[in-house]
């Protein structure tokens, strides 16, 4: 079995919190399972292949792909999904073998063996995509098949962190037959051996999930299927969840949005809303190919100016809360460096900063963000920067945007100066919220490389399988990011489903990747 002596610890649960009063979610197992569910997202799949995707596509791919590992809800350990058990053979965390369930097969009838992760993986890095997942694969350095039921991962470098990338979307397991090991699918079908198979698509439109009869793994399936409807704008998602179009939403929620269906009026017109521990965060991204960012004291003075308080109170009225590291709140290591370093906003010494190395003011400078990922704030959220920014007298700033799939080529291509992200975890560990952001290939395209970070501390904490005795070298690693302020962390945000009453299992449907589990909704026959 999976050596749980070995398994990441992390302090943080991200279990549910319900915030309702008098309503019950408690599971009702009478209800009519069979009655389809339709869920309302702003966070709509860029790709159906999940090698060229590391972003909210994962949603989707949870519930229609497999992984050798998974997270059942309320666990943050990953445990054995299409595996029957996983394992490191050696102490040095080099060696990771897998044992898979007997009689595995894709939807498509193909069987789900060793050589199918073999080339599930292999393609990852084989095709290389720009905005794909290669980057959480580092360390692997090659895969061996020795008998059709297992598979050998040999790591370049010990990596206790590697049972989590393969409990991750990013490992989605996908039949040889119709996913080409050289490039991309572009059929625009997705077949996998997850909970559900994918019965129709259209793009930016509606996904059709409906029952894979011959999955075999973890998830309990509390409904025959489920209607994802992907919305350009949140308003008109919620909209379409007052007037009973839809049965739930998730992404995508502005505050004002929130607010609005936690008040009595939405709670009588059968509306509930969830609140759920989350580690959703928000950061900015500094690109020194821009002449102007590329200076230390540009980058430390906007740190020095911005306000976060006065952000999410203005624009997320409580509904996220202001962030100081990297790492969130609640993950093992968190601290405060940006506080620590920068104290509260201080125009002032800002000025000292760019004075001081003979930068003239204001400073121009452009910032991007994406209008349909990250919901309908973030447009309000980067006109409060630029008005704190222009205030101050010394910047100025210009707002740009672009819908999600043109933004993820502009910055990776390292088009723009300075830009806006967000990063829900891809496993809950703090290595997580380092790793994914220093190195040539990081997840935000714009290389930086720590030689302290990539060299030392994280080497030395991926040696740990308890994950608390890697602390201090995570407490470093946020230091060198407030010191070199190539990313500037701004909020912490709750994560929030809107359903109607007559919905259940809302509290239990988003894993420790903040991806929704579909299978844990189902409706009640009466309320």
């Amino acid at each position: 079995m999976f050596n749980r002596t070995r398994c990441l610890q992390i302090t943080a649960a991200l279990a549910s919190i319900s915030l309702l009063a008098g309503c019950s979610l408690f599971s009702d197992d009478s209800g009519d399972k069979a009655k389809r569910i339709v869920v309302g997202t702003t966070s709509a799949p860029s790709t159906l292949d999940p090698a060229a995707a590391w972003d909210g596509s994962w949603e989707l791919y949870r519930n229609i792909y497999q992984t050798l590992l998974a997270f059942p809800t309320g666990s943050t350990k990953p445990q054995p999904d299409a595996a029957q058990s996983c394992d490191f053979t050696d102490s040095a965390n080099e060696s990771y073998r897998c044992t898979l369930r007997k009689g595995l097969k894709f939807s498509n009838g193909e069987p789900l063996d060793s050589k199918a992760v073999k080339h599930s993986l292999d393609r990852i890095k084989t095709i290389n995509s720009q905005v794909g997942p290669k980057g959480l694969f580092a360390s692997l350095e090659k895969i061996e098949t020795p008998d059709p039921l297992t598979v050998v991962f040999h790591l370049s470098t010990p990596d206790a962190t590697f049972p989590f990338v393969l409990g991750s979307p990013a490992a989605s397991l996908v039949p040889p037959k119709e996913y080409p090991a050289n490039k991309v699918r572009s059929d625009g079908k997705a077949t996998g051996s997850g909970p559900y198979v994918l019965t129709s698509y259209e793009e930016n439109s509606e996904a059709v999930l409906g029952r894979n009869s011959s999955y075999q793994g973890f998830a309990n399936r509390r409904n025959d299927g489920v209607t994802i409807r992907y919305f350009a704008k949140s308003d008109a998602m919620v909209a379409a969840l007052k007037s009973k179009e839809i049965d739930a939403t998730y992404r995508g929620l502005s505050a004002p949005e929130i607010k609005d269906l936690q008040s009595t009026a939405s709670h009588n017109a059968g509306v509930q809303v969830v609140e759920n521990v989350g580690a959703e965060i928000r950061y900015l991204v500094f690109n020194p190919k821009d002449p102007q960012v590329a200076k230390l004291p540009v980058r430390q003075a906007i740190a020095q100016v911005v306000d976060r308080g006065a952000l999410v109170t203005k624009v997320y009225q409580g509904t996220a809360e202001p962030l100081y590291s990297m790492v969130p709140k609640g993950v093992v290591g968190h601290k405060t460096p940006f506080y620590d370093l920068y104290g509260q906003p201080d125009v002032a010494k800002a000025k000292k900063l760019l004075t001081a190395a003979n930068i003239p003011v204001p400073v121009d400078l452009t910032f991007w963000y994406t209008t349909d990922r990250y919901g309908g704030s973030t447009a309000d959220e980067f006109t409060e920067l630029k008005r704190q920014l222009d205030e101050s007298g010394l910047f100025r700033i210009t707002l740009r945007n672009k819908p999600w799939k043109d933004f993820q080529v502009g910055y990776k291509n390292g088009e723009y100066p300075v830009f806006g992200r967000g990063w829900f975890p891809d496993f809950p560990d703090p290595d997580n919220f380092i790793a994914p952001f220093v190195g040539k290939d990081n997840a935000v395209g714009t290389p930086y490389e720590p030689a302290e970070i990539l060299n030392d501390l994280l080497p030395k904490s991926r040696r740990e399988g308890d994950r608390s005795a890697g602390v201090k070298e995570f407490e470093t690693a946020q230091q060198i990011f407030a010191q070199d302020v190539r990313l500037l962390p701004l909020w912490q945000g709750k994560l929030y489903v809107g359903a109607r009453e007559d919905i259940a299992g809302a509290e239990r449907a988003l894993d420790p990747q903040t991806a929704m589990q579909m299978w844990e909704l189902y409706r009640k026959i009466s309320w």
